[in-house]
């Protein structure tokens, strides 16, 4: 271990560290870190690396970015703090040296439809001022503001789908699904069933319709009348059902009054949502699905609206603009207090667009639109487009601490990454990653290794120094895959290599075959997927691998399974339904294989609950089993205890003072607020009656706080606990705390407790999984771990499909499909597929060269 690191004297004075070029650590103890001091040089690119779990976070962003953004919150009036969302104050002894320092970390796009890449890069800002000072309008138009082409503002939203794009409908096909039929036998479906329906169907007989003929054969005007009158005609009826029955006053409900009064009065969500079923959801007829105005829309730049401009992708937008950035000072000159899309104002505001275009191109995001709503992006692409971001803001002398920077990209694609870090650091900016991507590593300045393993195993600084010093380092498990060759060295079979078989890949033990597939920048493809074998998607961002497998591959195997576009197994909500967002239509043609599937799981990076109260215990089962056991004991039944009582989400055995949260918000007056351990509780959750309940020594709370390795020890005599957590150890999870908050768990942990939850299920074969990415946010040494799990489900008989970009695991597939050869419409093709080797001799792919690099040396 080298760790040349001094150790922190408190009585000792505090030295001026702020000439000296070093950020100073003493006494950290964020988390798992164990009194770490460190050295950590300014104007750098740092890079932070370790296991999962390690303590590299803890200190990247718990102690080091926290304590800045701390002092920047007590510069500010208190009052005004109040306003502010602030951090936590790390566990530290001191820190100095310390410039202002922003967080660029891996999170979701914000779940809005009214959120896109042009509001979070503020591109549309420009884009709305082009059109208003430089636009082509109609004759006789007057000048818009810019609110006026914003969706978000009352200026500019179109008034029928208040600028969301998206309009709810009822059409006659919607609301009778099956023409063939009579009223009297059910073709408006959308009616309610019961003596409501009958009601409305005696109703129309009185009026004189005809009941008993086929929906497709009845006059138009009627079928029209029926469906989409507002009128609500009161009428005596007998019903027909019963003829001692007494006449009654009837009123009649069109179809779509109906729909659409449940919904917007029914207290039942039942009833909700059934009649949802019957409306039908696509871009809103008054605007195109613009979400502006008309007057907005006769605008134009270069021949394009704004709407149009905001569809095309960021490639195409720069060629139209840069046309006006290139027109001299002396053409411009006479048209000066014009308002032409040549004037001085449009030369300026596009060539700013074009340079802000720009960075977003070389960081390999070309393909998207400005219009693109958020939820649709990965957290890579979102934490690239804030990158762009902050390297047009000219700050300087600050610390940019970025989590993942690589996250989601192709190797292709890390190039210009790399180029735009050391823009960064040029630019006067310290650079600190916590990255896993070992290339990244190696054109890092200076490298802190956290170790050597998780949890209680981490939190020690192994290696503070220039990137090569780790060669000496023999305790550092990131050493033997940044130098595969340092002390005669090497990971077991190349990395993401365990658990993969002897003797190649395996042989398919049949296909699945799409025909015809259309969606996003798939037109017209043909895509086979073999069976019974492990399969990586790859290609370059962009070039459509998530739509074809968690998209397209997900609902046709959903639909043919369930009658729907999911699995059971698939309960997370797609990012665009929270959104609100319409899911682009699917064509596609003939499907064969599917009878050889009789399961699909999806395993993604969406968060496993959305509150505190959901953990790892309640996700994976285990903690059902674990209250069983405090229930059965003889102080739990002597005080009538039943497993319920050790629930901390019911009343009964909870904490009532924090309502089972362990923490309760703390309300200052003039300050601003925070959270605090419930006083009650003291952060236990439970009341002391149920705390007094003790298995072989330990406490509900006591359990909840037992690391999954400890856990495991604990517990091993409890069959159903046991089981899943020897899963959670296999998928690298060992360090996690049985009781940890969900809200407080990564994308790639996420992903691997649903991975863990369903290995611990009995293995039964001839199941389809769907990972997207599963490397992200890993160290090599959790991806052989993560991988030795995937190989043992398609050992058991199963099909592993997933897209991937992490070319060793690439290289450990049975087959490859490459997609591309760029990313959106220049996307969309298969360019290559087949086993590695041979998709590794392509000479179209852009995937080919890394992935023959790491079969070279293996």
């Amino acid at each position: 271990m080298q760790n040349t690191q001094q150790a922190f004297d408190p009585a000792a004075p505090t030295p001026d560290h702020t000439a000296d070029g070093y950020v100073r650590v003493r006494g950290a103890r964020e988390n798992n870190l164990r009194n770490v001091d460190v050295d950590v040089p300014r104007d750098a690119i740092v890079a932070f690396t370790g296991v999962s779990g390690s303590g590299k976070s803890s200190l990247a962003f718990g102690t080091i970015y926290a304590e800045a953004q701390r002092r920047y919150f007590e510069s500010v009036a208190p009052y005004a703090r109040r306003l502010i969302q602030q951090g936590h104050n790390p566990k530290v002894e001191l820190i100095t040296g310390l410039p202002p320092a922003v967080a660029l970390q891996q999170r979701r796009g914000i779940a809005s439809s009214r959120s896109t890449v042009g509001t979070v890069t503020t591109l549309s800002n420009s884009l709305r001022m082009l059109f208003s000072r430089a636009g082509s309008y109609p004759d006789g138009a007057a000048p818009l503001d810019s609110d006026a082409f914003s969706p978000n503002t009352a200026a500019g939203a179109c008034p029928e789908c208040h600028g969301l794009g998206i309009a709810h409908t009822v059409t006659e096909s919607s609301l009778v699904p099956d023409p063939s039929l009579s009223i009297r036998d059910g073709a408006i479906a959308a009616w309610p069933g019961a003596w409501q329906g009958k009601n409305l169907r005696d109703i129309l007989t009185h009026l004189g319709y005809d009941v008993d003929t086929p929906w497709r054969k009845l006059p138009k005007k009627h079928r029209d009348w029926i469906l989409f009158t507002e009128e609500q005609p009161v009428v005596e009826v007998t019903p027909q059902r019963d003829r001692v029955a007494k006449p009654y006053k009837g009123r009649f409900w069109s179809a779509r009054s109906y729909v659409l009064h449940t919904l917007a009065d029914s207290k039942s969500s039942t009833m909700r949502d059934r009649v949802l079923r019957y409306m039908e959801t696509g871009p809103c007829p008054r605007c195109g699905g613009s979400g502006l105005r008309p007057e907005a829309l006769a605008v134009t730049f270069a021949g394009k609206t704004i709407a149009e401009l905001n569809a095309v992708p960021m490639t195409e937008l720069a060629q139209i603009i840069r046309p006006t950035t290139e027109l001299t000072s002396a053409g411009t000159a006479s048209r000066k207090q014009s308002s032409g899309e040549s004037n001085e104002v449009a030369v300026a505001i596009t060539r700013d667009l074009l340079q802000r275009v720009t960075v977003l191109l070389d960081l390999g995001l070309g393909y998207l639109a400005l219009g693109r709503a958020t939820p649709t992006l990965s957290p890579g692409e979102m934490q690239r487009l804030r990158i762009a971001t902050q390297l047009r803001s000219g700050l300087f002398g600050v610390i940019y601490v970025l989590d993942e920077p690589s996250a989601g990209l192709h190797p292709a694609d890390a190039e210009p990454l790399l180029a735009v870090l050391d823009q960064l650091k040029s630019s006067g900016n310290s650079v600190f990653v916590v990255e896993h991507n070992m290339d990244v590593v190696r054109r890092a300045d200076w490298l802190v290794d956290v170790g050597p393993r998780a949890g209680e195993g981490g939190g020690e600084v192994l290696y503070s120094g220039p990137v090569a010093g780790l060669a000496e380092v023999e305790a550092s498990v990131t050493r033997p895959f940044l130098f595969p060759d340092s002390n005669g060295e090497e990971p077991d079979g190349g990395p993401a290599r365990g658990g993969r078989p002897e003797g190649g890949t395996r042989e398919p033990a049949g296909w699945l075959e799409l025909r015809d597939i259309s969606r996003h920048n798939l037109q017209n493809l043909d895509a086979r997927f073999p069976l019974g074998v492990l399969t990586a998607v790859t290609g370059v961002s962009g070039s459509g691998k998530s739509t074809l497998v968690s998209q397209v591959l997900a609902e046709v195997a959903g639909t043919w399974l369930h009658g729907g576009s999911a699995a059971p197994e698939d309960t997370d909500a797609d990012a665009g339904d929270e959104a609100g967002e319409i899911a682009a239509p699917l064509s596609i043609g003939h499907v064969t294989g599917l009878e050889r599937i009789d399961r699909l799981v999806k395993v993604d990076q969406k968060p496993i609950g959305r509150t505190p109260r959901s953990n790892l215990a309640t996700y994976t089962g285990l903690f059902d089993a674990v209250r069983k056991e405090f229930a059965a004991t003889d102080e739990a039944r002597a005080r009538g205890f039943g497993a319920g009582r050790f629930s901390f989400n019911v009343a009964g055995g909870r904490c009532e003072t924090c309502q089972g949260e362990g923490f309760v918000a703390v309300e200052l007056l003039f300050l601003p607020g925070s959270y605090g351990p419930c006083p009650e509780c003291h952060g236990s959750r439970y009341n002391p009656e149920t705390l007094e309940v003790s298995y072989h020594g330990k406490n509900i709370a006591d359990v909840l706080g037992l690391t999954v390795n400890a856990a495991a020890e604990f517990l091993a005599g409890v069959p159903a606990a046991a089981r899943a957590l020897q899963a959670l150890r296999e998928v690298g999870l060992g360090y996690l705390r049985l009781g940890q908050p969900a809200t407080e768990l990564s994308g790639g942990e996420a992903q691997r407790i649903k991975l863990a939850t369903e290995l611990q299920r009995a293995q039964r074969g001839h199941s389809l999984y769907l990972l997207d990415e599963p490397t992200t946010g890993l160290h090599p040494a959790d991806v052989e771990l993560l991988m030795a799990q995937l190989h043992r489900l398609v050992d058991a008989g199963n099909t592993v499909v997933l897209v991937e970009h992490e070319m060793a695991v690439v290289a450990a597939a049975d087959w490859v499909i490459d997609l591309g050869p760029a990313g959106g419409d220049a996307g969309g093709k298969i360019i290559a597929a087949g086993e590695p080797a041979a998709v590794a001799g392509s000479k179209k792919s852009r995937t080919a060269p890394y992935l023959a690099a790491v079969l070279g040396g293996i």
